[in-house]
């Protein structure tokens, strides 16, 4: 860890470090601290006022944390971990190597290295990772006056003020919430179960995965929520702006997902070369290897292609259209799971949605492929041969099975790769797309033997 002293940076320096983030807010000190190299942001950071590195280090958009961490002398590091929210401390220390964290954690506060121990035993993406420790909470015997004097007092070292849980004096369990507004609202001699909710609290058990808590703090409209253990004590809270940043980052992993590649950990940027072409390269080869399935299936039907070789026109039209209808089926479906508007159970129900919905879809492009075949030929824009009305009735009843089997596989892949464990969203628009080509294709020629046989073919 680099051992240079805050105080070696003389004034001008100093000075001169700090000028460009003068009269910015926080979040443009972020993004501009964020364009530094990690050696010069950690320079800056040892130059700035500390209650002001302190509320960018809150923020999770401050990119190189850990880095920069890693760069300051030992004190300032660890005097900075103890300044910042518990959770968002645990999120940078998990990222320091073992050397660093070593050395940081005889000079972190016990509370501080207490709270860590905590949160770092959950496994990520649940809400023991999520939640901080940093909560207001009051006895059941208090006043409304005393709650209140008791939040000016420990606020600027709270992560939110803005819900306030009653325990019981004695077995220290969560029995009530209150909001601030009702607080501030109620007579100071009363007392806070007065005031408190009605009913008692949405609670979450400290392994629940993130999906859930977004979907119960979105549900019930809540600013935070309470982790609690078997006993009802309250571990800590999950607010609400740490569930959206970690929900943007899935849904940033998702996306990725979805462009067939598999999910990056860090911002583009950020990412090296190499490891972006790993990233790459798998799904990459993977999508390569089954599209060459649509070569041996163009191989099956060589005979076929020469007899006819107007057929051929059709196959990127064709083509398309299927993984078109698989890729809005999937896409639909992976973002209905992941808000539990749909569940494993009703995969029966969504394939008698899509089957009806890949008919009426497929009529529709085959009418329009119809009609575009027959102004084709009789404007003389081209011309197809002497059989063109028994193409166009090929092509189109090929779109109607094709645009089905995309509706219909699209829509049940998701369900598939969640029963067997995997992330639907590995069901990616081009995996599917995939999929359709080498089946529309079959499709396509079996639909044009059946028609075309004993004129074309």
């Amino acid at each position: 860890m680099n051992q240079t002293s805050r105080h070696t940076f003389d004034a001008a320096a100093a000075a001169r470090l700090a000028a460009p983030f003068a009269g910015l807010n926080i979040a443009d000190g972020i993004e501009r601290l964020n364009a530094l190299e990690p050696t010069q942001a950690a320079a800056t950071v040892l130059a700035l006022p500390w209650p002001r590195v302190i509320d960018m280090f809150d923020r999770s958009e401050l990119q190189h944390a850990s880095t920069i961490i890693a760069l300051l002398p030992g004190d300032d590091a660890a005097r900075l971990l103890d300044g910042i929210a518990d959770d968002r401390a645990a999120d940078i220390f998990v990222e320091l190597d073992d050397a660093t964290r070593t050395g940081l954690a005889g000079r972190l506060g016990a509370g501080t290295l207490a709270s860590l121990r905590t949160l770092m035993r959950y496994p990520p993406g649940t809400a023991g990772s999520l939640m901080t420790t940093e909560f207001v909470s009051v006895p059941a015997h208090w006043t409304v006056a005393e709650t209140l004097a008791h939040i000016r007092h420990v606020e600027r070292s709270r992560e939110t003020v803005y819900a306030i849980y009653v325990l019981d004096a004695q077995t220290r369990a969560l029995l009530r919430m209150v909001s601030l507004r009702r607080l501030i609202s109620g007579d100071p001699e009363a007392s806070i179960l007065d005031v408190a909710q009605e009913t008692a609290p949405v609670t979450v058990a400290p392994l629940l995965d993130q999906e859930e808590i977004a979907r119960l703090i979105r549900r019930h409209d809540l600013l935070a929520i309470p982790v609690v253990d078997d006993a009802g004590h309250v571990l800590g809270i999950v607010t609400v702006d740490d569930i959206m940043d970690t929900m943007i980052a899935e849904t940033t992993e998702d996306v990725q997902k979805f462009g067939g590649m598999a999910a990056l950990e860090k911002p583009y940027m950020q990412i090296g070369f190499g490891h972006m072409i790993r990233k790459r390269a798998g799904w990459l080869s993977a999508l390569f290897l089954g599209e060459m399935l649509t070569a041996s299936a163009m191989q099956h039907y060589e005979g076929a292609l020469s007899q006819a070789i107007v057929l051929t026109l059709f196959i990127p039209l064709i083509m398309s259209s299927g993984g078109n209808s698989g890729s809005q089926a999937t896409s639909l479906l992976i973002r209905g799971l992941a808000l539990h508007e749909v569940r494993l159970r009703d995969w029966w129900r969504v394939a008698l949605r899509e089957l009806p919905t890949g008919l009426l879809l497929g009529t529709l492009l085959g009418v329009i492929a119809i009609v575009r075949i027959a102004v084709w030929q009789i404007a003389g824009f081209h011309d197809y041969g002497a059989h063109w009305e028994l193409i166009a009735a090929t092509v189109g009843a090929a779109l109607v099975g094709i645009v089905t089997f995309g509706s219909l596989s699209g829509s049940m892949l998701p369900f598939a790769l969640q029963r067997l464990g995997f992330d639907p969203a590995s069901a990616s628009a081009p995996f599917v797309a995939t999929l359709v080509d080498v089946t529309g294709l079959v499709i396509y020629f079996s639909i044009a033997s059946m028609i075309l046989g004993g004129t074309l073919l």
